[in-house]
């Protein structure tokens, strides 16, 4: 084991301005999952058309994380960052805004076009700013983001869209975003040492040399691969907890609030463990233990509230023990002149395989009608168990690219 390198003040300060940040982005994205049944039911969606308006998302993330990959390393990455936050709170309020079902695909690719791209930001500029020692139990705090999005966003989201309609869920977030963008402007520094190792002059040149290298193209697999198993589960989570489970309207938020909260508890466990003992065995013991949760969960029949609720815990459990390790190991893998670009593709590569993963999702679950049960969920389970098992032969390559680097 490892004895983990402590954080300064500063590097503190980083890490609580990402994670805000990741915050506002992540629950733009997760509260489609919650809003789900609501949509449907008001917008009269099938679940192939869901899929769709979650996908358009990912797509517009992935055609803007290619199209702005060759620039991100010619820019301090604050500046950067600020200006794709600034298109994601403006699309945002589009969401708010959408009155039927081609103007919320319309607003969802908006939003994916600039907050596609934030997250690739967010890991360059801890890439650069703190060593692969510390990066475990960083990405362990910036990724409570998401237990955050579940404790706090989704629920008190859930509260607004019962108490008015879904639309106002999505200002809500812009709202919290303006507040965070705020910050983002007068507290966080200029990130600009990259600047120093450019060599491409064209930001052509510079994605097409990321792009031909191999142990680049691994990394990019791997992650693509992790994020293949989240957005095929996500798109119907709330439909199948509400429809087959037993779950009600007003159980949803407590869901959401319970499974956060544990998210929020062992992500930093994870991140340090990550550090200290070995992010890929920490990865792979995750792997497993979500393969067996994603098995049982997505073959429930109608269960008792407590039940649903320790399940859900132990899947969420699973999903995000795989994450913190798995970037941890991939942000490792670029040199630092390549970090931007490197991070954008990737995230390009994660959002169209989620895109992809959330239309065939959208393709096998079947619902005859409004109310009913949804149909072959557990196929899209046994799809996902086949490609983490996969995925972790991949993150094992990856590993011993990052070992051979020193």
């Amino acid at each position: 084991m490892n004895e983990p390198v402590k954080l300064n003040a500063t590097q503190r300060w980083v890490i609580f301005i990402l994670a805000a940040t990741q915050f506002t982005v992540i629950l733009d994205f997760m509260i489609m999952s919650p809003l789900g049944d609501f949509m449907m039911k008001s917008l009269s969606m099938k679940p192939a058309a869901f899929g769709i308006a979650v996908s358009a998302y990912a797509f517009s993330a992935g055609l803007s994380g290619l199209l702005t990959a060759g620039f991100a390393d010619r820019f301090d990455r604050k500046k950067l960052l600020i200006f794709f936050y600034i298109g994601f709170i403006i699309g945002t309020i589009f969401c708010g805004f959408s009155n039927n079902y081609v103007q919320l695909v319309s607003a969802r690719i908006f939003t994916g076009l600039f907050g596609g791209v934030i997250g690739s930001i967010s890991l360059a500029i801890i890439s650069d700013l703190f060593t692969l020692q510390q990066r475990g139990r960083v990405m362990g705090f910036v990724q409570m983001g998401f237990g955050a999005s579940q404790v706090l966003g989704v629920p008190i989201g859930l509260y607004v869209a019962n108490l008015w309609n879904w639309e106002a869920a999505f200002l809500l977030v812009a709202a919290i975003a303006i507040v965070t963008a705020i910050l983002l402007v007068f507290k966080l520094q200029p990130v600009r040492e990259h600047l120093k190792f450019q060599q491409d002059k064209s930001a052509f040149k510079h994605l097409w040399h990321t792009l031909r290298k191999r142990d680049y193209r691994l990394g990019f697999t791997a992650m693509a691969m992790l994020s293949i198993g989240s957005f095929m589960m996500f798109p119907f989570g709330s439909a199948f907890a509400i429809n087959n489970i037993g779950v009600t309207p007003e159980q949803l938020p407590q869901l959401f609030f319970i499974s956060g909260i544990s998210s929020l508890l062992i992500m930093p466990l994870i991140g340090k463990l990550s550090d200290t003992i070995s992010k890929f065995k920490i990865f792979a013991v995750a792997c497993v233990w979500m393969m067996v949760m994603v098995l049982v969960y997505t073959n429930m029949g109608v269960t008792v509230f407590w039940l649903v609720v320790i399940l859900n815990i132990f899947m969420m459990m699973g999903i995000m023990s795989r994450m913190i390790p798995a970037t941890a190991l991939v942000s490792a893998v670029p040199d630092m002149q390549d970090r931007g670009a490197f991070m954008s593709i990737n995230a390009s590569m994660q959002q169209i395989a989620g895109g992809v993963a959330a239309v065939i999702a959208g393709l096998i679950v079947v619902q005859k009608y409004k109310s009913a049960p949804l149909e072959h969920y557990n196929v899209v389970g046994y799809l996902v168990v086949g490609i983490t098992l996969l995925s972790i032969y991949v993150m094992n390559r990856v590993a011993k690219i990052v070992k051979a680097k020193g």
